[in-house]
């Protein structure tokens, strides 16, 4: 259903952040986006909800496709309005609010109570520990029970697609199986997942497909069990530090230097 086709985005008209960046999401498949620090995944991904405006960010090339019309410079919530539902990260839930009332404060496109209350049943199906909480103050939940609310105020909005950004950030390993476990559910049930993460083992175990982005380009992309095979993402993101041929690094160096 999304399709981004080329696209660059400009900070401060000066900073170009991310370079002709190519990628495809579908409805009830699940896909990721790899890479370090600032290679311009959370980009990406504001490029697709429409959050770019507020950082002084803009799109000066390329398009953004959604059900085959062009979404460019529809406003965040009419995007929302769609399906498209972005996590951002570092959670941002309103810790004044119960969890409860956070998943209310999501609610706006619907009106009737009956539906409101059908769908935050349907995030307690999914996350049973916030239905435990869900009178607690948001600011007195752990962690990853925000990390929970988070993902479950998005759906409130009964999103087609969910923008993830590092879920797994600063989560106990414990944890972050658990909220992977239930995203690929969710995927299962038919809601598209577009995942930022820079935990790949985690990631690449769980997506169909994943796109490798480094200094704002795509650099690699293929099925999970393709990237898992590659030896460069064996050596630089999966842990394989033990096993790295060093004449193979400086080769993968210098082609980076060359894609950069």
């Amino acid at each position: 259903m999304l399709v981004l086709n080329n696209i660059e985005v400009v900070y401060d008209k000066v900073f170009l952040a991310i370079k002709g960046v190519s990628i495809e999401a579908g409805a009830g498949g699940m896909a990721a986006l790899l890479g370090g620090n600032g290679a311009g995944k959370s980009t990406t991904l504001k490029a697709i909800s429409g959050l770019l405006a507020p950082e002084r960010g803009e799109i000066t090339r390329g398009s953004v496709s959604w059900a085959d019309a062009d979404i460019g410079r529809l406003p965040a919530p009419e995007r929302v309005r769609l399906g498209i539902a972005h996590v951002l990260e570092g959670r941002r839930v309103f810790e004044h609010l119960t969890a409860g009332e956070n998943l209310t404060a999501a609610t706006s496109m619907h009106r009737a109570g009956a539906k409101i209350a059908a769908l935050k049943a349907r995030v307690y199906e999914y996350f049973p520990r916030l239905y435990e909480r869900r009178n607690a103050k948001a600011g007195y939940l752990s962690g990853g029970e925000q990390q929970m609310l988070a993902i479950g105020r998005a759906l409130m909005t009964e999103p087609k697609l969910l923008l993830l950004d590092e879920p797994s950030l600063g989560l106990a390993p414990a944890l972050v199986d658990e909220i992977f476990a239930i995203i690929a559910r969710l995927s299962r049930d038919g809601t598209g997942v577009l995942i930022v993460e820079q935990n790949a083992v985690a990631t690449l175990d769980v997506v169909d497909h994943a796109y490798l982005i480094e200094n704002g380009r795509v650099v690699m992309s293929g099925t999970a069990a393709e990237l898992k095979a590659n030896p460069d993402i064996q050596a630089f993101y999966l842990g394989a530090a033990g096993k790295k041929d060093y004449t193979q690094v400086k080769h993968y160096r210098r082609r980076k230097r060359w894609l950069s």
